[in-house]
């Protein structure tokens, strides 16, 4: 039988609901809210604070930072919205700089998966890879063409940023 600490069972409460709030709200809007964000973080900060959470204030502050600065490029590229970051950054208050670090790979393999799976059903892969490419190869040359509103390539990244934030805090590493 796995033992849950009831640090662990804090942790996991707090990322599975809001994982699934923001999940649902960025499906249905395309927006995750600052006040979800800004409130998870918050959270975070104050588990870490009273010491019910895994992480001490300075890992709290150092996987709020890490978070921030894994995701932040993304947004830059035009790949992610301001509200992933910030709900991302918000995991890593409550994670801290090694469970995010690994939050981040799961979260990329989710949403490389999600965007494969969108692409397939708007019959656009082989369009979607082709930019991906000229993305990356260009340093995001391409982002005016991606992001146009008759490409229809945007989606919600919520859904892969709480699964991947959800197994790093299972501890899956």
């Amino acid at each position: 039988m796995v033992s849950v600490r009831p640090s662990d069972a804090v942790v996991l409460a707090v990322v599975g609901g809001a994982g699934a709030v923001s999940s649902v709200i960025d499906l249905r809007t395309h927006r995750i809210p600052n006040h979800l964000t800004f409130g998870t973080a918050a959270l975070g900060f104050l588990i870490a604070v009273t010491g019910a959470g895994r992480v001490g204030i300075g890992a709290a502050i150092a996987g709020f930072a890490l978070g921030l600065g894994l995701m932040l490029p993304g947004h830059l590229f035009g790949a992610t919205g301001a509200g992933d970051v910030k709900l991302f950054a918000a995991f890593g208050s409550l994670l801290g700089p090694s469970a995010v670090a690994m939050a981040f790979l799961y979260t990329a393999i989710a949403g490389g998966l999600l965007a494969l799976t969108v692409s397939v059903r708007r019959r656009r892969l082989l369009t979607t890879l082709e930019q991906t490419a000229a993305l990356v190869t260009t340093g995001g040359g391409n982002v005016a063409e991606i992001e146009r509103q008759d490409a229809n390539n945007r989606f919600a990244y919520a859904p892969a940023i709480a699964l991947g934030t959800l197994a790093a805090a299972l501890g899956l590493w």
